[in-house]
């Protein structure tokens, strides 16, 4: 049986076995989270020719993970994130409703044919909270994540646009963004053009980094480290779900400032 604690810590990310109190939250948010893709609201974060729809806190959970008839947020994950990252009192954010159908990621229009090719390719890998801004999508830190817990929530295979972990990388990060933000107050790092050493250690994990394909079931989680690198591959031909394609909730909350998201376990 894997270790959670050193698959967390040391490879920046660990799963859930499955847990009673989670399927209770997920058979609670499911009606929720299906009226989020119908929210006209909601609508801007249909992409890719309706393969991926984005969902970015499309969920209308309250500050204890609860909606509808869920529940707050209970099990061994978060009793995990408490425990191991020492995580108690924090708000949870409106969860990220994400889901993917056959034939992602179809080009988007205005895309360019580099960033149609690296989602394609790379999986769209990325690290949360470092957001590209004006004409040349130049990265800032504007985030603080103090973690990504994936919550699937209905059945899908493995061949369904899986998460996508480069296992370790987020010490690789970590490393360079100490590097960049040395002698700079945490209070400007937001200020800080980082696009650059984001880029180069991307491709450090890339060649250094075991690429790690991340699927779970109904009832069951992952746990992903604040700076590791991820994604989402691109459906396979052989998947198969259900009418509700590949669903997951993705919960993200903010629980402190930039020292800690760069320090912190």
């Amino acid at each position: 049986m894997r270790n959670q604690t050193t698959d967390f810590f040391d490879r920046g990310w660990c799963r859930f076995a499955f847990d009673p109190q989670l399927m209770r939250w997920v058979e609670g948010a499911l009606v929720s989270a299906r009226a989020s893709l119908r929210d006209p609201q909601q609508a801007k974060w249909l992409r890719y020719q309706g393969t991926w729809f984005a969902g970015v806190n499309a969920l209308p959970n309250d500050a204890s993970g609860a909606v509808s008839e869920s529940g707050p947020l209970r099990g061994a994950a978060v009793k995990f994130i408490a425990r191991e990252l020492g995580l108690e009192a924090f708000a949870w954010d409106a969860a990220q409703v994400s889901i993917c159908y056959p034939g992602y990621p179809q080009p988007m229009a205005g895309e360019s044919t580099g960033r149609a090719l690296y989602r394609r390719e790379r999986d769209a890998a990325h690290v949360d909270g470092l957001l590209p801004e004006g004409p040349g999508r130049r990265r800032h830190l504007r985030e603080y994540h103090g973690f990504i817990l994936g919550i699937p929530m209905v059945n899908f295979d493995a061949d369904a646009s899986p998460f996508v972990v480069w296992e370790g990388s987020h010490e690789i990060m970590r490393s360079a963004f100490r590097d960049r933000f040395a002698g700079i107050d945490p209070s400007q790092w937001g200020e800080q053009d980082i696009t650059d050493i984001y880029h180069a250690a991307r491709q450090q994990a890339f060649a250094e980094c075991r690429r790690v394909e991340v699927h779970a079931r109904p009832g069951q989680a992952f746990l992903a480290h604040r700076l590791v690198l991820h994604g989402m591959a691109p459906w396979r031909d052989a998947a198969v779900a259900g009418e509700d394609g590949r669903m997951i909730c993705y919960f993200r909350p903010d629980p402190f400032g930039p020292r800690e998201w760069l320090n912190n376990p």
